[in-house]
């Protein structure tokens, strides 16, 4: 049976640009991914789907993304092959950490592990932008990453030296579409939005480099219709981290610190605070793109 660990990702920079005649919004943001995520198992059997899953707010197996991948993937494959697919799940749903993603990424490369050179790179990157703008992140298995677009054009970068990392998960959800429909409310009346910015490699060279660009154009709108995350945002603020967000459209926040001691100090003072959500400590990845899905490093994917 063959395991994958499919990672949690947090942005360090989103910013939400003009909307499309689609309803769709440019992005521009930064993933990075963590080691905090949940587990796949897979092996092959004679045909069909089946997916057995483990842990919290748990969907039917027809409506999971990763049952979802399997089956684009066996349409390709064709007749007379099947897998039995197990997901241990960690990582909540509606929290903005990119899991429903992650695990489809996962399943995608672990399907070509287990029917090599049956389905090219080409062929697994489409399968990936349909079945959701974060999947070509996780597929790549890029650490950090820029993306645009609807998020899927996505540009690989040198990875950070992993840091120590802390999530605050509080007990609640926020759907992508409903945070969408909020921040274009707000905007409502003012010009288009912001256009995209050019970057240097020397903006992305360290977390004290990122610090300067962390922002996430949800944040206000997210605060004023959940208002108890704001407390918990800025007190992660007040213990010192390198850079402290909320993570894509919520409802997790994160905080990036420099060392260990620093990030196990913020939990013992954060948790007793915040009883009602629960707090990760967990590291940034540091690694490389796979060359054979990107095309190489810092190519963008769909040019």
């Amino acid at each position: 049976m063959l395991t994958l660990h499919a990672p949690a990702k947090v942005n360090l920079f989103l910013r939400v640009l003009a909307r499309e005649p689609s309803g769709y919004h440019q992005l521009e943001t930064l993933f990075c991914s963590l080691e905090f995520g949940d587990t796949l198992l897979l092996e092959r059997k004679e045909s069909g789907i089946s997916l057995e899953m483990d842990g919290p707010d748990i969907c039917p197996p027809e409506e999971n993304l990763v049952y979802r991948a399997a089956r684009a993937f066996l349409r390709v494959r064709g007749e007379g092959d099947g897998v039995r697919i197990v997901l241990r799940k960690r990582i909540p749903t509606g929290a903005g950490l990119g899991g429903g993603s992650s695990d489809a990424g996962a399943t995608l490369l672990g399907l070509t592990d287990l029917f090599p050179g049956r389905v090219d790179e080409v062929q697994l990157m489409s399968m990936a932008k349909r079945l959701g703008s974060d999947v070509p992140f996780f597929l790549a298995r890029s650490s950090l990453a820029l993306a645009r677009g609807r998020g899927d054009r996505v540009r690989a970068l040198q990875p950070l030296p992993p840091a120590p990392a802390l999530l605050a998960l509080p007990p609640l959800t926020v759907g992508t579409p409903h945070a969408y429909g909020l921040l274009a409310r707000s905007r409502e009346g003012l010009k288009p939005g912001h256009e995209a910015r050019t970057f240097s490699a020397g903006d992305f060279s360290s977390w004290d480099a990122l610090r300067a660009l962390a922002r996430n154009d949800f944040e206000d709108v997210i605060f004023q219709e959940y208002p108890t995350l704001r407390p918990i945002r800025e007190a992660l603020e007040e213990t010192g981290p390198v850079l402290s967000l909320l993570s894509g459209s919520g409802s997790a926040l994160f905080g990036v610190f420099s060392d260990e001691t620093e990030a196990l100090g913020a939990e013992s003072v954060l948790a007793p605070k915040f009883p009602e959500t629960r707090f990760v400590l967990t590291r940034t990845q540091s690694r490389w793109a796979d060359p054979r899905l990107l095309g190489g490093v810092e190519r963008e994917v769909g040019d």
